[in-house]
């Protein structure tokens, strides 16, 4: 978590996490049951890191290619009801996202791992990619995580917004 230290003051203005689902959220991989849905693998510990970051004030949302009825399961499960699914363009709705927060886009954070999301990396103030992402969205991230997707990379990231405002030390006293 080293690497995140340089970049406190950047992480401390976020309002807005937006967060790519797979190969960020889930490890990439697509699986279907016998009758053709969808199933994804989160991780629990991401959740957490979620559910605190909203505790903290700071709001969440989802920003992916794709629609799966997994996706919208977990999104309610946590709490998420910005879920924009199916966006083919994600930048293009980065206006309509920050209305809709009444969050600034130097203010909004996002976390991506393939070429579909540097358009929305870079429009917003602070662009994330996992540690597994595509070669050339990890050279063009202001920030990499350490963890892969779907194994702890949103937890890393979700610590680290919390530690640039002071308020992890706080939230691990209710454990």
């Amino acid at each position: 978590m080293q690497h995140w230290q340089k970049h406190l003051d950047k992480l401390a203005h976020i309002d807005l996490l937006l967060l790519d689902v797979d190969g960020v959220m889930t490890d990439g991989r697509i699986i279907y049951d016998a009758d053709g849905r969808e199933i994804k693998a989160f991780h629990v510990r991401d959740g957490l890191g979620i559910r605190l970051l909203m505790q903290a004030g700071i709001k969440v949302g989802v920003v992916t290619g794709r629609r799966s009825e997994a996706l919208m399961h977990r999104c309610r499960d946590l709490g998420i009801g910005m879920i924009h699914a199916g966006v083919s363009d994600k930048a293009a709705l980065l206006d309509r996202i920050a209305d809709q927060a009444g969050v600034a886009a130097e203010n909004i954070a996002f976390a991506g791992d393939d070429l579909v999301d540097l358009p929305l990396m870079r429009r917003i103030g602070l662009s994330i990619a996992v540690a597994d992402a595509h070669e050339i969205v990890r050279s063009q991230a202001d920030l990499i995580t350490t963890s892969p997707g779907g194994a702890g990379a949103v937890r890393e990231i979700c610590e680290a917004l919390l530690k640039s405002r002071g308020r992890w030390e706080s939230m691990l006293k209710e454990f």
